[in-house]
């Protein structure tokens, strides 16, 4: 009775791990943010074992019956369409409310797309912040303000239409002096890593229409 959390690979399938292989093909079910997605990369590996949909508009409705299976003894893993599950994706309410019911859970380790575009990106590492991706509307601003002051590293996701819009309000809030590195496609084909300014990224990707998903670490204060 055991809630495994898998990282899965975010662009490249060599990245997924020989231990992950194994426990997602020993454990009774496998829940998976998007089945289609999922059942590509457990094809791939030869991975037989059921799956079951779990994502942001269910994991309400049906954390609790899946609390109740593994307390009854089902051993299962959570995976998520790329990446570590929790970072940024569906896994943070299903792992509060087994820990309240005093059922392990483990933490397998592997990709995620912040660490490699902060690694990458020449700016300092020792201390960062992760955002991941900030509010479209309602409390953006005040967001951005907050992060003003901020003296650490900054690492933010972002999707290719609203990157510009990004970069702008970065501009506006935190100076076109601000050192920057866009990374983009990580672990892919396309992989890129932009490094320059606020204003040198915003000019660059004013002439190169942004495509792919993107990693954007900004520099403290």
């Amino acid at each position: 009775m055991k809630l495994y959390l898998v990282p899965t690979p975010i662009g490249n399938l060599a990245d997924m791990t020989y231990r992950a292989v194994e426990v997602l093909n020993s454990v009774d079910l496998i829940l998976a943010e998007d089945t289609r997605t999922s059942g590509k990369l457990l094809n791939h590996y030869g991975i037989k074992t059921n799956m079951l949909s779990y994502h942001m508009h269910n994991e309400h409705k049906i954390s609790d019956s899946i609390v109740t299976r593994i307390k009854g003894g089902e051993t299962m893993a959570l995976i998520t369409d790329a990446g570590t599950p929790g970072i940024s994706d569906p896994g943070f309410l299903l792992s509060r409310k087994l820990i309240a019911a005093d059922v392990a859970i483990e933490s397998l380790p592997g990709a995620t797309a912040f660490v490699p575009a902060l690694v990458c990106s020449g700016l300092p590492s020792d201390k960062f912040v992760f955002e991941g991706f900030l509010p479209v509307k309602k409390g953006r601003q005040t967001r951005l303000k907050e992060l003003a002051e901020e003296t650490r590293t900054i690492i933010f996701y972002e999707s290719p239409h609203k990157l510009l819009k990004t970069l702008t309000d970065f501009q506006t809030h935190y100076g076109a002096d601000r050192q920057i590195s866009v990374s983009r496609e990580i672990t892919k084909m396309f992989e890129e890593h932009y490094r320059g300014t606020v204003a040198e990224a915003i000019q660059h990707f004013t002439d190169i229409k942004p495509r792919g998903e993107f990693v954007v670490v900004l520099g403290g204060k």
